[in-house]
């Protein structure tokens, strides 16, 4: 037998074909390139049940949790992406041991793809030519797309790690809403305030909590609506108990959530995203209050940095109507951020961090503020309750369960006929809150490929005579890749409005560099970030398409802003953001120069084949205006997007187009379908630019950025993309 790297049971977890699910206990054994597993602990010659053979075009998939008979296993599939139905899937029952499974099989993957020509060029980029299959160039990326649709969400790179979300980046990266009240009184830059982080006010300290009161007022909440109110505590628990207390809704749970009376599964959509019912138990007056309850999407995930998130967000759910003598209120938003604390006196500790956003509903809600104040404060000392169970008990080792839920459809007649005089009003919100079920599970991927963790070795030698020179290079940087004269706007046009008011609507302008950071000269060094500054190239117009089917290589389309420039002797790039559903989305953004730097990393970029650009692609996102989950959703970390989704690279005579094809990760599609769903609320701000990974090729530059304001579906058009 070869070396093993890593053995022991573990939970063979499928699905038959009647849709019900199965486990057993098997004894998994992992060889530098096979993953195998047998009935029992293998002895010498003993054939496995089933193999995989472990090479470079692997990948693990976290598929999250999975509830069986009411227990909950935390599910990893393995498979080769050149073989889509060929995969072992595996679960356990603690969510430790599935990640040391998910670690050491990623550690194999990466050797292989070590032992590859790093930087050779396997593939080589389709030249844009007449007489191509509808008008599209097929490139490396088109010969593993048709396997990658639901598959390609943990693409490999040897010198990246692995992010669901923000890792151990600097501080002045992370803005997530758990902490930024600590990074409001600690870190206070007036570059940070570009990013939008939102401000919170210390309400009062009660049972040990710091209690957290949110100052911004959102003007599209009815008024019963409560602001967002949060409570910071600590536990002397690892994360790990936290969570799976956190997820659970059994009888231990009564004795931590004073606010809980009664909790079940209504369905589970995938291992991140569950819908939920809870009965509140509010000891408030409570015979003259009717009860409340909630049916809610429930979204949870892992970060690298060993925290976990649980959001929460009410929704409409065909199995979980209104029930007889209960007032179903309404979450807005809300969840648990659980994140690791040092030890302290050989004790393990986390601070957990509970937001809650509710409309209570009812007709005393608007006009008794004491009632939402008492009731939000009862759900918010769970965190204590949390911290003082931990202290008193030494269960911590039984698995979570959710019992099944029952059919919830209200039996009174006169809740059937209310829910059908709200089936108009319902119908387009629930839309809307179905892309959160896909985009809960995916949130993390804009930040899965993030960068903050790449490593540099730099020899000490060198960094005397680098940070001598830094200032001369910053500024050859800049005279190198400026062109010398302005570009007249006026040549382009694109079917999008651009207009640079604050407060217009369904259209574009462009993003201030200064919006985004980026990788300093010393990065190498200290990993420090610096605003942005002047883009590479003029964003000229922006189109925003739709059509039946997806629509790749619209630079071919007669009187684009790509063929304008063309004529015009100019360079263009041109990002294409695919966005699928039942009508199929693209916005497209032409990015004109004067002409490219000989040498420069952009002129790499554009003519380097599509492994060197999957590598470098990168995208700064921002929500600075939008809902709490949206923002939480996409984040602002900076992503890979050629390692995250399919991208499709044609070269033109004149320009470069990256087709980029968010259908093709469930992770990056869930994310841009609740986007989708709102957008017409919301303001995204994009960047984009090549990834700096060389000391020569620092500071990075954007190529260009882009502020789209609340973008309405109806004013897509449908392109001409007939090559005559």
């Amino acid at each position: 037998m070869s070396k093993v790297i890593y053995e022991g049971w573990m939970v063979r977890y499928g699905r038959r074909k009647i849709g019900r699910s199965f486990i057993h206990m098997r004894y998994f054994v992992l060889e530098p390139r096979v993953l195998a597993y047998y009935k029992k602990k293998p002895q010498d010659n003993q054939v496995p049940i089933k193999t995989l053979l472990i090479d470079g075009n692997c990948r693990v998939e976290d598929r999250g949790l999975k509830t069986h008979h009411g227990l909950m296993v935390y599910v990893l599939s393995v498979y080769n992406k050149k073989e889509k139905y060929h995969r072992i899937t595996m679960a356990a029952f603690n969510i430790q041991e599935a990640l040391i499974w998910k670690e050491k099989i990623q550690f194999v993957i990466d050797q292989h793809q070590e032992s590859q020509v790093p930087n050779g060029n396997k593939y080589v980029s389709f030249e844009c030519k007449s007489g191509m299959d509808n008008g599209r160039a097929a490139s490396s990326s088109d010969q593993e797309s048709q396997f990658s649709a639901q598959e390609d969400e943990d693409d490999s790179n040897s010198n990246l790690l692995r992010r669901t979300t923000i890792g151990n980046g600097p501080p002045d990266s992370v803005f997530d809403w758990t902490r930024e009240i600590d990074l409001e009184l600690t870190n206070q830059n007036a570059n940070d305030q570009a990013f939008s982080r939102k401000h919170w006010r210390l309400l009062q300290c009660q049972n040990g909590l710091r209690i957290f009161e949110e100052l911004l007022e959102v003007e599209y909440l009815p008024r019963s609506c409560s602001r967002a109110m949060k409570a910071v505590g600590v536990v002397e628990a690892t994360c790990e108990e936290i969570f799976e207390q956190v997820m659970s809704m059994d009888g231990t749970r009564f004795e931590w959530d004073c606010s809980f009376q009664y909790g079940s599964l209504v369905e589970e959509v995938d291992g991140h995203t569950a819908v939920l019912y809870h009965r509140l138990q509010l000891d408030w007056f409570s015979t003259v209050v009717w009860p409340r309850d909630l049916c809610y999407v429930r979204y949870w995930r892992r970060n690298d940095d060993g925290s976990y998130v649980v959001l929460f967000r009410s929704r409409e759910h065909e199995n979980c109507g209104p029930q007889p003598g209960y007032v179903r209120a309404h979450i807005e938003s809300g969840g648990f951020n659980i994140s690791p604390l040092k030890p302290r006196n050989g004790r393990p500790r986390s601070q957990v961090q509970h937001l809650i956003q509710i409309d209570l509903k009812g007709w005393g809600v608007g006009y008794i503020s004491s009632f939402q104040q008492h009731c939000l404060l009862q759900m918010l000392n769970s965190v204590a309750g949390l911290r003082e169970w931990f202290a008193q008990s030494d269960e911590r080792g039984a698995p979570p369960r959710i019992p099944v839920m029952v059919n919830m459809a209200s039996a009174s007649i006169s809740s059937k006929k209310s829910l059908k005089l709200q089936e108009s009003s319902v119908h387009h919100r629930s839309a809307s809150l179905d892309q959160i079920n896909t985009a809960g599970r995916n949130s993390a991927m804009m930040d899965e490929y993030s960068d903050e963790d790449e490593e540099f070795q730099i020899a000490e030698e060198e960094q005397e005579a680098y940070l001598i020179s830094q200032e001369n290079d910053v500024k050859k940087a800049a005279s190198e890749e400026e062109p010398g004269d302005k570009i007249d706007l006026s040549w382009f046009v694109g079917n999008l409005r651009f207009d640079e008011r604050e407060n217009a609507r369904d259209c574009w302008k462009v993003s201030d560099g200064n919006n985004f950071r980026v990788r300093s000269k010393n990065f190498c060094f200290d990993k420090t970030k610096i605003p942005a500054g002047k883009h590479l190239m003029d964003l000229v117009a922006v189109d925003w398409f739709k059509d039946t089917k997806r629509m790749d290589h619209v630079a071919r389309r007669q009187g684009c802003a790509a063929q304008v420039a063309s004529e015009k002797g100019l360079f263009t790039v041109v990002f294409n953001l695919q966005v699928p559903a039942s009508t199929h989305y693209s916005m497209v953004f032409y990015f004109v120069t004067k002409a490219l730097v000989p040498g420069s990393l952009l002129q790499r970029f554009v003519d380097g084949d599509d492994e060197f650009r999957n590598s470098r692609f990168k995208l700064i996102p921002s929500v600075p205006k939008g809902s709490w989950i949206v923002r939480q959703s996409v984040g602002s970390t900076p992503c890979l997007l050629g390692k995250a989704v399919d991208c499709n690279y044609i070269r033109g005579p004149d320009y470069l187009e990256v087709d980029v094809d968010i259908g093709s990760s469930t992770v990056a599609n869930g994310v841009l379908g609740l986007v989708i769903g709102v957008i017409t609320t919301l303001v995204v701000d994009m960047a984009f630019l090549v990834q700096a990974n060389a000391t020569d090729e620092l500071p990075e530059r954007l190529i260009g950025a882009v502020r789209v304001s609340h973008i309405e579906l109806s004013s897509a058009i449908v392109p001409n993309l007939d090559p005559s």
